[in-house]
């Protein structure tokens, strides 16, 4: 059930937003073992002239960036299913969009179960209630 928010510096296009999608869902699904019908992925592209690292924007430095922001369940990850998750989807943007900065962010975000949920439902009650 994770969110995942992904913003990056690159032209949209359909072909861009469907290799973006599944290189975030493989890796969320073969990593941090999350169910395929619950991961909802919001893609927003940013104009590299609007990346500002270092005081200089990402088309001076001919580079591209990426920030991915994912929410999960407190507790249902461990340490090196997070670590081996951002080295992954770090690598893999990599490869999708060429030269990309050092400062690109992976970040897993632990929320607590009972702060965090969809449906209406907290991922507490999810738990206390598996046959609701």
């Amino acid at each position: 059930m994770p969110i995942i928010n992904v913003k990056i510096s690159a032209v949209k296009s359909p072909d861009m937003i469907r290799q973006i999608a599944d290189l975030v869902l493989d890796n969320t699904i073969g990593i941090l073992r999350k169910k395929r019908e619950l991961i909802s992925i919001a893609i927003d592209f940013v104009d590299p002239d609007c990346w500002i690292v270092g005081g200089k924007s990402l088309s001076e430095q001919r580079k591209h960036s990426v920030y991915v922001d994912i929410k999960v369940t407190d507790e249902t990850n461990t340490k090196d299913e997070k670590a081996a998750y951002i080295a992954e989807v770090f690598a893999g943007f990599g490869a999708l969009l060429g030269e990309l900065h050092e400062e690109s962010y992976i970040y897993v975000d632990d929320v607590r179960a009972s702060a965090y949920g969809y449906g209406g439902r907290t991922q507490e009650y999810r738990y206390q209630h598996p046959a609701a």
